[in-house]
This record gives structure tokens, sequence and C-alpha cells, in this order.
């Protein structure tokens, strides 16, 4: 079994707000920024070509743009089971080598996996929401946003253009 998670977030500000009984005002902020955050990748990902998801970020060591749609998959599935069982279970994704190079396949597993996210999310009732899935949703929403600042490097690399609505979020 692999080894519980630690919370790595150590932000007193919300832990006091948990004990002082704001819990349902800050999930409920974590699960508004996690939807937008996987919402915004889904839209990224629109765009994306089976040529474009095979491009690396310059001439410096990358992966491509595919496998970084991979690691986002692969994130949401493994975190959507962690908030199930309230601690980490290890990383998993249905994406294979092959798949991320086709484009319909990996809108389909994000779309999915956004989807699966937010059935998780949906199905433990608020009052067993504790600090450990809490934790594992922040995780997962700094997961997503952190992709999103390496992928406007590849786009910008690789001069793709930006989805409208992710432009205006990032002022790009």
């Amino acid at each position: 079994m692999a080894p519980q998670r630690s919370i790595d977030f150590p932000t007193a500000i919300w832990r006091n707000q948990l004990k002082a009984g704001a819990s349902h005002v800050i999930y409920g902020i974590l699960q508004d920024r996690l939807s937008k955050a996987m919402e915004l990748t889904d839209a990224l990902a629109s765009e994306v070509t089976a040529q474009s998801l095979a491009l690396r970020n310059g001439t410096g060591r990358s992966n491509t743009i595919g496998e970084q749609f991979w690691c986002l998959v692969g994130a949401r599935e493994s975190y959507a089971k962690a908030f199930e069982h309230g601690v980490w279970r290890g990383f998993s994704c249905s994406l294979n080598s092959k798949s991320v190079h086709n484009p319909d396949v990996v809108r389909s597993a994000l779309e999915g996996s956004n989807a699966l996210v937010q059935a998780k999310v949906q199905s433990i009732p608020e009052d067993k929401v504790d600090e450990s899935r809490i934790s594992i949703l922040f995780d997962l929403e700094q997961h997503e946003v952190q992709h999103h600042g390496q992928l406007i490097r590849f786009f910008y690399a690789n001069e793709l253009p930006f989805p409208a609505g992710f432009a205006k979020r990032y002022n790009l």
C-alpha cells in the first residue's frame, strides 16, 4: 500500500477557518476554482491536433504536449480515487503512450476525468469532507494550474493559438 500523503499546503488560514466552522465556504470556493481550472485545461485541449500533441517545448529537454495532457488526466483520475478514499492511492492513467497523440482520445479522457472528479466530489457528503480530502483537492487544483503554466510555454514555443477564455484568464 502506498504511503499516506502528508499535507503539504501548510497555510494556517484555511485550517483555522475549518476549525471555526467555515469549511463549507472553503470547500465551495475550492470546488469552484478546481472546476474552472479543469474547464480551462479542457478548452486548451480543444485546440490541439495530432501534430501539436507531438510537439516539445523548444530544443531543451522536454516531454510532449500530449504527455502533458497524459499527466493531467492521470492526476485527475488518481486524485479522484484519493478523494474517494481520503488518502493517496497511487498514480495511474487511462491514457497510454499511443493515445496521447490522438486529439479525440485526449479530449475524451480530459472530459471523462473532469466528470470523474466532479462525481467523486459530489459523492462525499460535505460533513464527511475532512482536512485530508480538502488537502487532496488543493493538491489537484495546484497541479492543474501548474500545468497551465507549462502548457503556456509549450504553446508559445510552438506558436500555437490559445482559446479565447484561456487567453483572457492568463492575459495572453
